[in-house]
């Protein structure tokens, strides 16, 4: 049983509290959304829009993996790779633009079919914490390797500043109460739509021209630790501080309020190390298995604090996922065996994203019956609520 009694409880007492304040969530996207669940029949659960959305995204990648994975299709610099199909471009354009309208109206609709729970809010988030791996993903087989330096470092430290924007915003909410809704979710979600239709008309080779003497990918990565590390990641912290100033925050103590950041500090130190000192140069040769194993255990990480904030319940300073990355990092240091590095890596990529399934799976599973409703069915929803 992956939630405790105390945390059960905890649910039954949890309303959701959040500020959006961007502007283009605002004006533009909610409107569009608004129309949008209109279309969707009363019967839909809003759980099957949200998984429906992540679904989207998961053939997204498997595609993308098949024609591109090394992330060296779209890359100038390695010619000798076949490129990626115009129909893929297309595809990735449609999957995104349709998951990021599925994951705007699943809320509409739980509030149209009066079917709003707590577990709705878990499923969502939970599922988007994995979603910001593919999201990155997706965006590192449009640019290629090769237009970061021919190297998969960029690739690295993008996915955590993704993941940790992601991370702070639920801490954020740990520690504050209030769910501040990062403003460079929409635009973010918009921009990858329009860069895959982008480059499904004029091809991949149009983010390869130089832009007042830079290409676009330097854009891209300017943009990204721009406005993680001058924005988002200081934006989260002062929102915390001030709670704690005004005494409007949950008042913990500076350990309590800092440890559901300590597991990913310990897994960014371990991995970092691992991929300096790797035998086998496991982020160049193996990226993908590598960026699973960082992305799942972050997702895990995630989903974890989620269900401590939303419970009002301490959360864990220390995610047992991490255990088997050691485990894995200390055998491919200690061997020095690229080999047995590469076989390890693999098999860790695929442990892990079956025990992370094998965890969500559980939660909901447990949520749902203590709140006496299924997860893809609203008649159970309206029984439970007496609708």
């Amino acid at each position: 049983m992956y939630i405790s009694q105390e945390e059960m409880a905890g649910f039954d007492t949890y309303k959701y509290n959040s500020i959006d304040t961007s502007p283009l969530s605002n004006y533009v996207m909610h409107p569009f959304w608004n129309q949008c669940v209109k279309l969707v029949p009363r019967w839909v659960a809003p759980n099957l829009l949200t998984f429906s959305g992540f679904m989207l995204l998961v053939l997204q990648t498997a595609v993308l993996i098949y024609f591109d994975p090394f992330w060296l299709a779209t890359a100038s610099e390695y010619p000798e790779y076949p490129s990626i199909p115009t129909w893929v471009w297309w595809l990735c354009f449609s999957t995104q633009f349709l998951s990021h309208t599925l994951d705007g109206i699943d809320g509409k609709q739980a509030r149209r079919t009066g079917s709003s729970s707590p577990m709705g809010e878990l499923f969502d988030h939970g599922i988007d914490s994995w979603c910001v791996s593919m999201f990155a993903f997706g965006i590192y087989s449009l640019f290629g390797r090769g237009e970061f330096g021919t190297t998969v470092w960029h690739f690295y430290f993008i996915l955590w500043m993704l993941m940790t924007c992601f991370l702070l915003s639920h801490w954020e909410k740990y520690n504050t109460g209030i769910l501040y809704l990062p403003w460079s979710y929409d635009f973010s979600q918009v921009a990858m739509a329009v860069s895959y239709l982008v480059a499904a008309i004029f091809g991949t080779g149009i983010w390869s021209r130089d832009i007042f003497g830079w290409r676009c990918s330097t854009y891209f990565l300017i943009v990204t630790y721009g406005s993680g590390l001058c924005y988002s990641i200081p934006v989260s912290f002062y929102n915390v501080y001030k709670s704690y100033s005004d005494k409007t925050g949950k008042m913990r103590s500076t350990y309590e309020a800092l440890a559901p950041l300590f597991s990913s500090f310990i897994l960014f130190c371990v991995t970092t190390y691992w991929a300096i000192y790797s035998p086998g140069n496991v982020l160049q040769h193996y990226p993908r298995w590598f960026l699973t194993v960082v992305g799942t255990v972050l997702s895990n990480i995630v989903c974890r604090l989620i269900v401590s904030q939303m419970s009002s319940c301490r959360c864990q300073s220390f995610n047992f996922f991490i255990v088997p990355v050691f485990a894995v990092a200390a055998i491919s240091l200690l061997t020095k065996d690229a080999a047995v590095e590469a076989l390890c890596v693999k098999i860790l990529a695929i442990g892990l994203v079956l025990l992370h399934v094998h965890y969500g799976c559980l939660v909901v599973d447990q949520l749902a019956d203590h709140l006496g409703i299924k997860v893809f069915s609203i008649a159970s929803a309206k029984k439970k609520h007496g609708d």
